[in-house]
């Protein structure tokens, strides 16, 4: 299948779903009205969001690919065309119903934090949840809480769920993907550590404070790529490289983590799974985030956000 993406733009105090191809977005309305009458998808008019688009994932997602199939047609027709990049801001392309985290999910990056972990034969996923307001856009500012001095990054492949599922096996887990996007689990180190409770970790607090989930640029449906764990994870900060690796190294893969998580409880559709980070995050460096400075978070065959970071209003 030829890749496409799907966003959600703001333009005029509205925000409207799009289809993106060549990363030239068109809105999702418009390129149903340039439709000739007999090719009219019905299923898709009055969408208003990608929210709604992967809650009914199972009919939409094969009307999503037609409908992107037809836009170079359209285009050398012209029908359509793309939206001006200066007329409109890209948002976080939907809202997750909820946000499961597996932390240590990478053999290097528990090495770096010092993390002993058992023999994967004696092991499952480790997941925590993290809040879905905690969720921003690209080019949106992380803001740093006055009650932390070791904020930190963790770029992240976000695995989206499209079907209401339960007990999945290993073997379908890739059935109940809606797509993928690219996700930075911005985590407060020093308060994801507690003293004052015999329980020493707080993930919750460490990591669920609004603007603490950067996430984007556009959601990718499922199969427009081929093997998910193959691509390669990429965040900077002030342009000096710090994450480099591939989805090839996580402990537990992407099955693994669906057929987990399932196991426990029914997965609905827009719940997002952020599967793990590679090496290179700050703690490991000894670097920590200040204002002022700029992320960049990337994955092949999704895209990169922008995010900076600025110190909370006094």
């Amino acid at each position: 299948m030829a890749w496409y993406a799907i966003a959600t733009y703001e333009q005029g105090g509205q925000a409207r779903p799009a289809l993106v191809v060549g990363e030239q977005l068109f809105d999702l309305a418009a390129l149903q009205a340039a439709l000739p009458a007999a090719e009219l998808i019905s299923g898709l008019a009055g969408t208003s969001s990608v929210t709604e688009l992967i809650g009914a994932w199972d009919t939409r997602s094969a009307q999503l690919a037609q409908l992107a199939e037809q836009i170079p047609v359209l285009l050398a027709a012209g029908r359509i065309a793309p939206l001006a990049a200066a007329s409109y801001t890209l948002a976080a392309p939907f809202k997750p119903a909820r946000i499961f985290a597996t932390a240590s999910n990478f053999y290097d990056h528990a090495a770096e934090m010092g993390t002993e972990l058992a023999p994967r034969a004696e092991s499952s996923p480790y997941c925590f949840m993290k809040a879905d307001t905690s969720v921003t856009a690209t080019d949106t500012d992380v803001v740093m809480p006055p009650n932390t001095e070791k904020l930190d990054w963790e770029v992240e492949l976000g695995v989206i769920i499209g079907r209401r599922c339960k007990n999945v096996s290993v073997a379908d887990a890739y059935d109940v993907i809606a797509g993928y996007t690219v996700f930075n689990d911005i985590s407060a180190r020093d308060l994801n550590r507690r003293t004052d409770y015999p329980f020493k970790h707080d993930w919750f607090r460490g990591k669920s404070f609004d603007t603490f989930g950067p996430m984007g640029p556009w959601v990718v449906p499922r199969d427009c790529i081929a093997d998910p764990q193959k691509l390669r994870m990429q965040l900077q900060v002030n342009g000096a490289m710090m994450q480099n690796g591939t989805g090839e190294a996580m402990i537990f893969n992407i099955a693994e983590q669906i057929a987990y998580l399932s196991s426990i409880l029914t997965l609905q559709p827009g719940d997002m799974i952020a599967t793990g980070t590679p090496d290179g995050v700050g703690m490991g460096r000894g670097v920590y985030l200040q204002p002022g400075d700029e992320m960049i978070a990337s994955i092949e065959g999704i895209g990169s956000i922008r995010n900076k970071v600025v110190a909370a209003a006094s």
